[in-house]
């Protein structure tokens, strides 16, 4: 099967940062976001190979302490459950009873640490960019089937060490993602992105870990 046949999903993708590797490598990405698209409406092709999804944390968001809008969970869990419905259509076809595996690939769907987990329970994954790379603290929840990325970095104490040469130690100081200034915050989408929509983009280490074990 050639990568050109291969449909990926990106689920309320935003700039397409997860699903990058994918659409590099020669897949055929489509991004299901807004305005184009909706994910509540949005019917899947057949034959869709591996989703990714990333529905939006705002609701979840465990900072959400003086926001003028009240927090409201069910609005939270309507894209969830819209992700979710299309993940499930995708493996709900008819297929022959011998076989053991459903159609997707890999599925997987992402949000940092917030109230969702009290909804799908304990993630099957759990990571900072900076386990891949990108130099800031945001912890990361990811639910699914998907084989887990390998992390390049590792936590001795209050230390965190390079498990790559490419990569310097780092320690217990590394900044979270709200102290970065402005312009540090993926500044290619400086003055085309709101500072939210940026803080949403998938890091890029990540994603490049995740493509790696999810072919």
């Amino acid at each position: 099967m050639k990568n050109s046949d291969k449909i990926i999903l990106d689920l309320c993708g935003g700039t397409g940062s997860w699903s990058k590797p994918y659409k590099n490598a020669g897949y055929d990405v489509r991004v299901i976001t807004l305005p184009e698209y909706d994910v509540r409406t949005y019917e899947p092709p057949e034959n869709v190979y591996g989703i990714l999804a990333a529905p939006p944390c705002t609701m979840f968001s465990l900072a959400r302490t003086k926001a003028n809008k009240p927090r409201n969970l069910k609005e939270g869990m309507e894209t969830v459950r819209a992700c979710l419905n299309i993940i499930w259509k995708c493996m709900e076809i008819k297929q022959e009873t011998k076989k053991k595996t459903l159609p997707l690939k890999f599925w997987a769907l992402e949000n940092p640490n917030g109230m969702l987990k009290y909804f799908l329970g304990k993630p099957a994954f759990e990571f900072n960019p900076y386990d891949f790379g990108d130099m800031y603290k945001k912890e990361t929840f990811v639910w699914g089937n998907f084989n887990k990325p390998k992390k390049l970095i590792t936590k001795q104490g209050n230390n965190l060490y390079s498990l790559s040469p490419q990569l310097k130690i780092i320690n217990k100081s590394m900044v979270k993602f709200d102290q970065l200034k402005t312009k540090e915050i993926h500044g290619e989408f400086y003055d085309k992105l709101t500072r939210t929509e940026r803080r949403a983009i998938t890091p890029a280490g990540f994603a490049k870990a995740f493509f790696e074990k999810n072919q």
